[in-house]
């Protein structure tokens, strides 16, 4: 019910502006659609503070522009490449570069280089 509340007012918003939908915009919109009704219910159960992997379909890392990883057991989002973990708070993602913390994996490549 969330999900067809949402969709509605991004059309009506849509709609008023009489801007066309980008890209991203209808990937939402196709991929709230799709939820069969067994995930919808299996969502209502879950509380709102968890963090909603189909958003991943969609996030990338700011730096890098490459997709991201979600970690559930730190509840954060993780760029492999550059060793940098986004963290998860109240479900939304802090995407802010300086928010983000150095993972183990890209401490220890930079001391390997430094020596």
């Amino acid at each position: 019910r969330e999900n067809a509340t949402l969709r509605c007012r991004l059309a009506s918003t849509l709609w008023r502006t009489r801007a066309p939908p980008s890209a991203v915009t209808r990937r939402c919109l196709r991929a709230t659609r799709s939820l069969s009704l067994a995930d919808r219910s299996e969502r209502a159960k879950e509380p709102s503070s968890t963090f909603d992997q189909v958003l991943l379909e969609f996030l990338v890392c700011p730096l890098s522009k490459k997709p991201l990883r979600y970690e559930a057991s730190t509840n954060e989002l993780i760029n492999e490449e550059l060793g940098t973990a986004y963290p998860i708070i109240d479900g939304i993602p802090n995407m802010i570069p300086q928010a983000a913390r150095t993972t183990q994996q890209n401490k220890k490549q930079e001391e390997t280089e430094q020596h």
